[in-house]
């Protein structure tokens, strides 16, 4: 089981309400306190203006979020399912910083994001799913894992499908036993939209979390960590 963290000291924004577009509120800190708090109450972190920004609040109406039983995996995605090797929680910090890179479009995560999310994970809450092409780590995906909702942050990939194939198994570990799971992807973008992807209004998003955070956390984040 993760290890609970203090609480935070900051009295966080409620989810419906708008400061603007879909950020709720401004301040507060990265602890992992103050973030599982606001993955609890159905906030996410990011700054207002890529990496330099003042740290705000989000969230988004519509919600994006990824049934389980609607993934989408087309005949080229299960080729390249059987083509890579995939690990849980193997290489987060490299996952990290492939998400990262300062060579990538709309980059985000700035060091205290990473530093943050790597003491989330060594609590037991942040998790990673790593796509392998023999030795070398071509793609993934990291996250938040509260009893059944997965918060997805943020993907990479370096070789074909290799951030599709981190997902594809990222569904079957949430799937695996049945319990309601609700698995969050912030925004429904084109792109995950391929993957079967949708958009859910604020409040039945608000509705599936509270369900999701009374079922068991997946087996493959529960490490018997204390």
């Amino acid at each position: 089981m993760p290890v609970e963290p203090p609480p935070t000291p900051w009295q966080l924004p409620p989810p419906e309400r708008t400061v603007a577009g879909d950020v709720v509120g401004l301040g507060a800190d990265l602890e992992p306190g103050t973030l599982l708090a606001a993955y609890r109450q159905g906030l996410f972190p990011m700054r207002l203006d890529g990496t330099a920004g003042p740290l705000a609040w989000w969230s988004p109406d519509p919600r994006g979020v990824l049934p389980l039983d609607g993934l989408l995996v087309s005949r080229s995605l299960r080729r390249s399912v059987r083509r890579y090797t995939v690990t849980v929680d193997a290489a987060f910090d490299a996952v990290v910083a492939g998400c990262a890179d300062p060579g990538r479009e709309g980059r985000w995560i700035e060091e205290s994001f990473s530093a943050a999310y790597a003491r989330l994970h060594e609590l037991g809450w942040a998790h990673s799913v790593e796509t392998w092409e023999g030795d070398e780590l071509v793609g993934g995906l990291y996250g938040v894992a509260v009893g059944g909702l997965f918060a997805g942050e943020s993907m990479f990939s370096r070789a074909t499908d290799a951030s599709k194939v981190a997902l594809v198994h990222l569904v079957g570990l949430l799937r695996e036993d049945g319990a309601p799971r609700l698995l969050d992807v912030q925004w429904r973008t084109d792109h995950l939209a391929t993957l079967g992807a949708v958009a859910v209004r604020r409040r039945e998003y608000l509705r599936r979390l509270r369900v999701a955070l009374a079922s068991p956390l997946p087996a493959a984040f529960d490490d018997g960590r204390r």
